[in-house]
């Protein structure tokens, strides 16, 4: 797990958080609500997701690179804001 931190980088940390606000503005706007509630669940799940992958064991993080790690991230953490989605909607 340490040598997964080590490779993300404080770039690619900034690139999750990124994508894991854009996702959370999507959701927020098209939920019309709760703006602050998709953001901060979308920054979690995106940086968690690479993390949650890894620890599963899969090794598809060291073999894509960048691209799949943010690729993993987005589809992280649009599954979790559409979750939130349901839940709280």
């Amino acid at each position: 797990m340490e040598g997964l931190l080590d490779a993300l980088g404080a770039v690619t940390l900034i690139l999750l958080i990124a994508i894991g606000l854009l996702a959370g503005w999507i959701a927020g706007t098209v939920a019309g609500r709760r703006m602050p509630l998709y953001l901060v669940i979308g920054v979690v799940a995106a940086v968690a997701a690479p993390f949650i992958v890894a620890a599963l064991g899969l090794g598809v993080l060291a073999a894509g690179g960048i691209i799949a790690i943010l690729a993993v991230a987005l589809v992280g953490a649009l599954i979790v804001l559409a979750i939130v989605k349901a839940v709280f909607d």
